[in-house]
């Protein structure tokens, strides 16, 4: 039972870390604020969940693995909070590529209320 364990433990270890490295990847090689954000949070999160579970089975029956589900709230908690302050900066810089937005859903809403 302990190589089954293992054996799954392992793999999901390495599934996770691949996970991560291509978004390491993708964020180096992304041309913009938008497009990183994503790369950023999507396969990191997804990447970390996995190495967590991996982690946790490994760790199983040591009285470590509260810390680890702790872990997981709290990044899962907390990423799609800075997305979202990252977009809103990126798209007040205007550090995004010409057209890619096709609906512009904050228009003058960051600009202030209009005075009349």
């Amino acid at each position: 039972m302990s190589i089954v364990r293992d054996a799954l433990s392992g793999l999901l270890i390495l599934g996770g870390s691949g996970l991560s490295f291509t978004a390491a990847i993708a964020i180096v090689r992304f041309p913009d604020s938008l497009t990183r954000m994503h790369a950023a949070t999507k396969p990191q999160i997804v990447g970390l969940v996995l190495v967590l579970f991996g982690a946790a089975i490994d760790l199983y029956g040591r009285g470590n693995i509260w810390l680890l589900a702790l872990v997981g709230m709290f990044t899962l908690l907390t990423a799609p909070v800075i997305a979202h302050l990252l977009g809103r900066t990126a798209y007040r810089e205007q550090r995004h590529r010409d057209g890619l937005l096709r609906v512009n859903e904050l228009g003058n809403a960051l600009d202030g209320p209009e005075l009349p």
